[in-house]
C-alpha cells in the first residue's frame, strides 16, 4: 500500500500533455488500482479469518464457562445437602476426631520410621560400598537414590515437626540422630558429581546404562524441586490456606538442586580442557583451532550419544543446553585472552579470525549464530583489528621518531670530520639512517602481513604514506631553517656552512635513491620495492588509491631533491656572492669582472661535488644555478645606484658578461644542457631591447617581450625603465597603456616569473 501520492501538476505541465499522456496515465492508474484492489481483498480475507477464529474461541469459552457453572451448582447442592444432614455440633466433633486420627497415624508412622532409620541407613552404606568396587557400573545407584530420598524425606518431616515446638534441645537431639545420614548423602552426591563430570567419557565408552540411571535420578530430583518451589510459592501467596494442608504433604521440604549442580558440572568438566587449550595456544599462536578440537568433539559426542540415543529426557534439550553452556565458556575463554595484558598481537589476530571458523563449525553441528547467545568475542573484531593496526603504527612512529632524532643530532653535529655523512657504493653522499628507515618499514609491513587481513595492511600502509610525506616536509623545514641562518646573517659567521652544503647534496641524493630504479642491474629503488611488497597484500580497490599515493610520494622526492639543489644555489649567491651582486649595473660594475669570478666559483663547486652528487642531479644543479644567476642578474636593475647611461657604453659591458656566461655554457659536457640554458638566457636580448629602444618604440618593445614571456611582471619593467638615464614618466604610462590593451595567452611558466 506504500504508493506515493500523485501530483497532477507535475504530470500535466502543458496543455498538450492532456493528449500525449492521458492514455498512458489511464493505463498506469488502472494498474495501480488493480494492485490496491488485490491488496485490499487479501487484507479483508485475513481480517475475516481472524474474526471467524475469534468468534469460534468465544463460543468454546462460553461452553466451558457454562460447564463450569453447572459443576459448581452441583458442588454447591451437595455441600448444602451435607450441611443439612449434619448439625453444626456433630460436624465439629467429626472434624476433631478426624484430625486426631490423622495425627495418630502420622505419629505412628514417624515412630516406625525412626525405629528403623539406622538400619536403613546402614543398608544404603553397604550398597554404596558395593558400588565403590564397580565405579563403571554402579549397579545400586537407583536403589541408593530411592532409599536416600525416603530417608531424607523422613528427616525433613521430623525436622519440620520439631521446628513447630518450643524445645531447642529436641532439635539438637534429632540433628545428632540424622548426622550419619548427612555423611551418606555427601558420599552419594560425590558419586553423582563424578558421573556428571564423566558423562562425555561414559558416552564415548558406551556406558549408556549408567548415563540413563544418572538422568533418571536428576530428573526425579528436578520434579521434586519443582514441587517444593510450587509449595513455597503457595505459602507466600496463600499462607493461611496452605498452612492447613502443610501437615498432610509428603516428600522433600527443601530444594536440593541436583539439576543445577549437573549443569555446573558440565562447566567444571570443561574448565581444565579450556585451561589446557589456553596454555597450548599461548605457546603456539597459530594453533588455536588445533587446541580447541576437543570442544567440537565433545559437542558431537553429546549430539550422537545423548541426543539421538535419547539417553536424557527430551524436555532437557540436552544438546542445545550443552552447546549454550560451552558457547558461554568459549566466549569467556576468548575474552579472557584478549583482555590479558600479556597477550601478544599474534594471539589477538588469531582470535579475530576465529569467529568465522567457529560459527561455521557450529553450523555443521546444527546451531545458527543467533541460537547460541552472545557473539563469541562480543563483536570486537573491528576494535581488535584497529588496536592491532594502531600497535603497529605506534611501533612505526617510535622507530621514525628515533631515526629522526638521530638525523637531527647528526645534522646539528655536522661540523665534525666527515660531516656525519657516508658514501654509497657509487661514492655519493648519503644520510646514514635512510637504509634503517626503509628496513624498518619493511619489518612493520611484514608484521601487518602476518595478520592475513587486508584491512590491517591497508591501514598500516596508509600510515606509512603519511609518515613518509611528513618526513619530506620535516627535512625541507629543517634545511630551510638552517639555511636562513646564513642567508640572513649580518656577522659573516660561516661555521657549519660548508657541511650544510654537503647535507643538501646528501639529502638530494637520498631522495633520488628512493625513486631511482636501476633497470640495468635489475634493482628497484626503495619506493618501488615498497610498492612491490605491499601490492599482493591489499585489495584491488585499495591499490587504485595506493598508486596515487605512490605517485605523490615520487613527485615529492623529485621536488625535494630539486629544492635542495635550488637552496644550494641560493646559498652560493647569499654567501659567496653577497658582496658581488650589489655592484651590478652600478658605476662600479664597469670596472669589475664579477661575472667571470662568479662563473669560476661555480665551476669549482661543480668540480668539487660532481663525484659525490647523484649523476642525474649534476645537470639539474647546473641548470638551477644558471637560472638563479640569470634571475639575480636581471633583478640587479633594482640595485642601489643602478643606472644605464649611454655615454658609459653599457651594452658592451652586458655583452661581456653574457659572453663569459655563454662560454661556460658551451663548455658543459652535456651539449643539450648547455643549449637549453642558452635558450633560457635569450631573454637578455629582450632585456637589452628595453634598455636601448627609443622612447616611442618602448611600448612595441614591451609588447614583443610580453608576447614571448606572458608572465613578465610590470613592476620589473618599471624598474628597468627607471634605470635608463632618459627615463620619463610618460614612458611608463605608455607601457601600462599597452599592457592594458594586450590579450596575452597564458602558457607554461617562463624564467620571467621568477624575476621580481
Amino acid at each position: 500500500m506504500d504508493i506515493p501520492p500523485v501530483h497532477l501538476p507535475t504530470l500535466l505541465r502543458h496543455p498538450d500533455d492532456l493528449f500525449d499522456k492521458l492514455s498512458a496515465l489511464k493505463t498506469e492508474f488502472a494498474r495501480k488500482k488493480s494492485l490496491i484492489d488485490s491488496q485490499l481483498r487479501a487484507g479483508l480475507r485475513d481480517q475475516l479469518e481472524t474474526t471467524q477464529s475469534g468468534m469460534t474461541h468465544l463460543s468454546d469459552s462460553q461452553k466451558t464457562l457454562q460447564s463450569i457453572k453447572e459443576e459448581m451448582i452441583k458442588i454447591d447442592k451437595i455441600a448444602s445437602e451435607s450441611q443439612n444432614q449434619i448439625t453444626g455440633t456433630d460436624f465439629a466433633t467429626i472434624n476433631l476426631v478426624s484430625q486426631a486420627h490423622r495425627n495418630f497415624n502420622a505419629v505412628e508412622t514417624m515412630r516406625r520410621n525412626l525405629e528403623g532409620f539406622a538400619e536403613r541407613v546402614a543398608e544404603v552404606e553397604e550398597m554404596l560400598r558395593e558400588d565403590e568396587a564397580d565405579y563403571e557400573g554402579m549397579p545400586n545407584l537407583l536403589r541408593v537414590h530411592y532409599e536416600l530420598t525416603r530417608l531424607r524425606n523422613i528427616r525433613d518431616d521430623a525436622m519440620e515437626q520439631i521446628s513447630r515446638g518450643d524445645d531447642p534441645g529436641l532439635r539438637v537431639t534429632l540433628e545428632d540422630y540424622f548426622e550419619r545420614l548427612d555423611g551418606v548423602v555427601r558420599v552419594f552426591d560425590e558419586r553423582i558429581e563424578l558421573i556428571a563430570m564423566s558423562l562425555i567419557t561414559l558416552v564415548q565408552a558406551e556406558n549408556e546404562s549408567l548415563v540413563v540411571r544418572f538422568a533418571l535420578i536428576v530428573e526425579a530430583e528436578e520434579k521434586s524441586d519443582q514441587r517444593v518451589m510450587a509449595l513455597q510459592e503457595a505459602l507466600k501467596d496463600h499462607r493461611e490456606i496452605a498452612t492447613r494442608f502443610q501437615s498432610i504433604t509428603d516428600g522433600a521440604k527443601t530444594v536440593r538442586g541436583y539439576k543445577e549442580r549437573f549443569l555446573e558440572c558440565i562447566k567444571d568438566a570443561a574448565a581444565p580442557q579450556f585451561e589446557k587449550s589456553r596454555q597450548e595456544f599461548m605457546g603456539d599462536p597459530g594453533g588455536l583451532e588445533k587446541s580447541l578440537r576437543w570442544y567440537f568433539n565433545d559437542l558431537n559426542t553429546v549430539r550422537l550419544g545423548m541426543e539421538q540415543k535419547q539417553l536424557m529426557p527430551r524436555k532437557w534439550k540436552i544438546f542445545k543446553t550443552w552447546a549454550v553452556i560451552f558457547h558461554q565458556m568459549m566466549h569467556d575463554f576468548l575474552i579472557g585472552i584478549v583482555e590479558d595484558p600479556e597477550t601478544s598481537s599474534s594471539h589477538t589476530l588469531e582470535i579475530v579470525g576465529w569467529p568465522e571458523k567457529y560459527y561455521r563449525k557450529m553450523l555443521k553441528l546444527g546451531f545458527k549464530q543467533e541460537e547460541l547467545g552472545v557473539q563469541v568475542i562480543d563483536n570486537r573484531e573491528t576494535e581488535l583489528v584497529r588496536d592491532f593496526r594502531q600497535l603497529i603504527i605506534k611501533f612505526l612512529d617510535e622507530w621514525i621518531d628515533r631515526i629522526w632524532a638521530a638525523e637531527r643530532k647528526d645534522f646539528a653535529e655536522r661540523g665534525v670530520d666527515g660531516g656525519n655523512l657516508e658514501t654509497d657504493e657509487y661514492g655519493y653522499f648519503r644520510n646514514k639512517n635512510l637504509i634503517d628507515l626503509w628496513r624498518m618499514l619493511r619489518e612493520q609491513l611484514e608484521a601487518a602481513a602476518n595478520s592475513k587481513r587486508a584491512d590491517v595492511v591497508e591501514g598500516v600502509v596508509d600510515a606509512m604514506f603519511q609518515r613518509l610525506r611528513q618526513r619530506q616536509q620535516a627535512w625541507q623545514k629543517m634545511l630551510e631553517d638552517e639555511s636562513a641562518r646564513y642567508e640572513n646573517s649580518t656577522t659573516g659567521d660561516l661555521e657549519g656552512f660548508q657541511p650544510l652544503q654537503d647535507w643538501l647534496v646528501a639529502t638530494a641524493n637520498d631522495q633520488i635513491a628512493c625513486i631511482d630504479d636501476n633497470e640495468e642491474e635489475g634493482r628497484l629503488a626503495y619506493l618501488s620495492d615498497f610498492r612491490k611488497k605491499f601490492s599482493p597484500l591489499v585489495t584491488p580497490q585499495y591499490m587504485d588509491r595506493a598508486e596515487a599515493e605512490v605517485t605523490t610520494l615520487r613527485d615529492g622526492y623529485v621536488d625535494l631533491s630539486t629544492w635542495c639543489m635550488a637552496k644550494f644555489a641560493s646559498l652560493v649567491f647569499s654567501v659567496d656572492f653577497r658582496t658581488v651582486m650589489p655592484d651590478f649595473f652600478t658605476p662600479k660594475w664597469y670596472t669589475t669582472t664579477h661575472m667571470a669570478r662568479m662563473i669560476a666559483t661555480f665551476e669549482e663547486y661543480v668540480s668539487d661535488y660532481r663525484m659525490v652528487l647523484h649523476h642525474s642531479l649534476v645537470d639539474i644543479f647546473i641548470e638551477i644555478f644558471a637560472d638563479e644567476l640569470l634571475v639575480r642578474y636581471l633583478g640587479s636593475v633594482r640595485n642601489k645606484g643602478a643606472k644605464f647611461r649611454r655615454v658609459d657604453n653599457f651594452q658592451d659591458k652586458i655583452f661581456d658578461d653574457l659572453s663569459t656566461a655563454f662560454e661556460f655554457f658551451n663548455s658543459l659536457p652535456n651539449p643539450e644542457v648547455g643549449n637549453a640554458i642558452k635558450e633560457t638566457w635569450r631573454v637578455t636580448e629582450a632585456f637589452l631591447g628595453l634598455l636601448t629602444a627609443e622612447k616611442e618604440q618602448i611600448p612595441d618593445t614591451f609588447a614583443g617581450f610580453k608576447t614571448s614571456y606572458w608572465d613578465l611582471q610590470i613592476s620589473w619593467v618599471e624598474a628597468v625603465l627607471r634605470s635608463r638615464d632618459d627615463f620619463e614618466r610618460n614612458m611608463l604610462n605608455a607601457v601600462k597603456a599597452r599592457a592594458a590593451q594586450m590579450d596575452v595567452v597564458r602558457g607554461p611558466e617562463t624564467i620571467m616569473s621568477k624575476v621580481k
